[in-house]
């Protein structure tokens, strides 16, 4: 036993919000917690690390000396697992949402696709067609469900459905829950616990990358476990460039509602500041934005883009809004494309713009930020 590893009946302590160990001595390692916030969480039987603390109350993130290598370690262990795999995705940021080489990690067990964040779906896009369409995404990636599921975590939208695909499919063996960082992996969880001990809230969840630090076991009623791995933290994300502030700009929160822009060639669309669409060659066209309903959109020729930015980064052009953060902010990088049908040009993180065949477009975004054209989802 050592003084920084407290013990109860000679076992472990670990924090109930992202499974890290607890210890009481090095602030900048995971599950640190101090000498009187570990008697206090052990009266009330709610033990939460520092940082899981900080970040439940006051929206604050604590950096932790962990690497991705330490993310795929801990999940390299549900290859050896007998088990059934939740693959929660994003459906908002599908792409965003992909782990590379994902089979390495789940072995021959089988895989449920879920597709959370349903409600920001436009309602008049067909669930059926957006289930096939999710599945095809997913076989272009290598991977092959068994199954496809569409749920709201933060509503708590089809979990009751979910849990029974979930007990369906599981078969007497343990459930991981797999993931990328800000899919709402946690946020599921969290009502999958809410349902079944009214317990609400118990697992630290928040919009900044890598909240779950090690795996979370939650015991299921046959002696099997569902458990809450740490999310598998995808470089390319929007949410790696913003505060919290901006993120709840950049983020959808409600059903998105989609806004068609008529464009000329040599005509550019801005979004916020962190983002660019360019329509380089073409006819007059509808582009139809699928973004937060709340994100600044502004519309100017072209060949004043490069000037505009320059001069109204963080002002018209917001976020970013601090100086701070327009000092940090990367420069946007251009990627070209010529469309050979309706298509998604998407920047991941932020949404994307539905362009129509026979065009030459650009979408802009920060210097390691993803921009893709993929198959029209809509």
């Amino acid at each position: 036993m050592t003084e920084d590893e407290p013990l109860v009946n000679d076992e472990d302590l670990y924090c109930i919000g992202c499974g890290a160990k607890i210890q009481t001595t090095d602030r900048d390692a995971p599950g640190y917690t101090p000498e009187s916030a570990l008697k206090k969480g052990m009266e009330n039987n709610e033990l939460y690390c520092q940082r899981c603390f900080r970040l439940r109350h006051y929206n604050e993130i604590v950096p932790v000396g962990l690497t991705d290598d330490d993310f795929l370690k801990l999940l390299s262990q549900i290859r050896d697992a007998d088990a059934l795999i939740v693959y929660v995705m994003d459906i908002f940021d599908f792409n965003g949402s992909v782990i590379p080489g994902l089979h390495r990690f789940v072995g021959n067990n089988p895989v449920l696709l879920v597709g959370n964040k349903e409600d920001i779906l436009p309602k008049s896009l067909r669930r059926s067609k957006l289930k096939d369409w999710l599945r095809q995404r997913a076989n272009e990636a290598g991977i092959h469900p068994i199954d496809v599921a569409l749920v709201s975590a933060k509503t708590n939208q089809s979990v009751d459905s979910l849990l029974v695909q979930i007990d369906k499919y599981r078969k007497n063996r343990d459930v991981y829950i797999v993931g990328v960082t800000n899919v709402g992996k946690s946020t599921l969880i969290n009502q999958i616990i809410r349902q079944n001990t009214g317990k609400a809230d118990l697992i630290t969840t928040s919009r900044f990358p890598g909240t779950t630090l090690d795996r979370i076991e939650i015991p299921l009623d046959d002696d099997h476990f569902l458990v809450d791995t740490p999310g598998i933290i995808h470089a390319e994300q929007m949410a790696h460039y913003l505060n919290g502030n901006d993120l709840k700009i950049v983020t959808p929160q409600k059903s998105i509602k989609p806004k068609v822009y008529q464009l000329n060639e040599g005509q550019t669309l801005f979004f916020g500041g962190v983002a660019r669409f360019d329509y380089e060659n073409g006819p007059k066209n509808g582009f139809t934005v699928y973004a937060e309903n709340n994100l600044y959109i502004h519309r100017t020729k072209l060949e004043n883009a490069d000037s505009l930015y320059e001069a109204q980064l963080g002002k018209l052009l917001s976020p970013p809004s601090t100086e701070e953060d327009i000092e940090a902010f990367p420069k946007l990088v251009r990627h070209e494309f010529k469309t050979a049908k309706k298509s998604d040009l998407v920047i991941e993180g932020l949404g994307w713009v539905t362009v129509p065949e026979g065009v030459v477009v650009a979408g802009w975004a920060p210097e390691g930020v993803a921009v893709i054209l993929r198959d029209a989802m809509i």
